[in-house]
């Protein structure tokens, strides 16, 4: 644990600055948009108190996938910051930047713009290969911990040198049914393999699978499409040997969309005594059909920091 710094009851770094005495963004009517170097606006929602948590979400979803463990930390005393990526939700449709790098360097504008320090990191899906090349990019000078949730690292796409990934077909089959009919294929996720409802006996409520639909409705068409690259191809393997935080890894053993051996095992393998929990027979959303589960493990996880 880290000298803290009288009057903030947060973990001080020496190589950061001091941090700010005030919250410039909560003066006045809250604000809820950085703005990069770029000119790209990123939407968050800023809740509680406490030692702060960002939540990066998947694709092709913005902020409110995370409302629930959200709500549930902001109630158990943390600070959860949830970002719609660019291109996604309220934020920016920007023509460029539609990759990983951009991702990070985004998540960084925001991790400094709040001037948030002791942080846990938290990736869903493509959300967790945002933080992991956070990371990567920026290093652990201002993280705590991070969780992988159902993530995309370390790599999915099949090659020569990753021989159990997923084969670029079937990343091409959801190219074009993006440029078909994007809206069928976000019908089609969420009411097929996204959610596992179609395993037998499942039951996965018509209210979630349509705020899927319309969460994924309201990305860009051009973001979605191009970031189905930066879920699949990018290659976080060097990334997740800069991990030098405690890390927890959580998967369900039935995800369809990112499977286990090729996600959460392969990631837990890579980095350093980072902790492996597996849902059993659990799907890929598990942000819906394991909430409670879910928030319960994030808490507890948070929670080992400074005990």
């Amino acid at each position: 644990m880290q000298d803290h710094d009288r009057g903030t009851g947060l973990a001080r770094r020496p190589h950061l600055p001091a941090p700010r005495r005030s919250r410039p963004d909560r003066k006045g009517r809250p604000m809820s948009f950085v703005t990069t170097t770029d000119g790209t606006r990123i939407h968050y929602k800023d809740w509680g108190t406490g030692r702060p948590v960002v939540l990066s979400h998947g694709w092709p979803l913005n902020a409110d996938s995370w409302e629930a463990q959200q709500l549930f930390l902001a109630s158990h005393g943390y600070r959860v910051i949830a970002h719609d990526r660019r291109g996604h939700g309220r934020s920016t449709q920007t023509w460029n930047g539609n990759e990983m790098d951009t991702y990070a360097d985004d998540l960084a504008a925001l991790i400094d713009h709040l001037d948030l320090r002791e942080t846990t990191l938290i990736g869903f899906s493509t959300g967790g290969g945002e933080i992991t090349r956070y990371i990567g990019r920026h290093g652990s000078a201002r993280v705590a911990q991070a969780v992988l949730v159902s993530a995309v690292p370390p790599l999915m796409l099949r090659g020569p040198d990753n021989p159990g990934g997923v084969p670029v077909e079937v990343f091409d089959g959801i190219r074009a049914g993006s440029l078909a009919d994007r809206s069928q294929l976000y019908r089609d996720l969420a009411d097929g393999p996204f959610f596992g409802n179609n395993r037998d006996g499942a039951d996965v409520s018509e209210g979630i699978r349509a705020a899927f639909w319309l969460q994924s409705m309201a990305s860009g068409h051009r973001n979605a499409y191009e970031s189905i690259a930066a879920f699949s191809a990018t290659d976080f393997r060097d990334d997740l040997a800069r991990f030098d935080i405690p890390t927890l890894v959580i998967h369900g053993d039935d995800d369809q969309v990112v499977p286990f051996e090729v996600g959460g095992k392969a990631s837990a393998e890579l980095v350093k005594d980072a902790r492996l929990l597996v849902y059993p027979g659990a799907p890929h959303g598990i942000t819906d059909t394991h909430k409670d589960q879910l928030g319960n493990d994030l808490l507890s996880f948070l929670n080992e920091y400074g005990a």
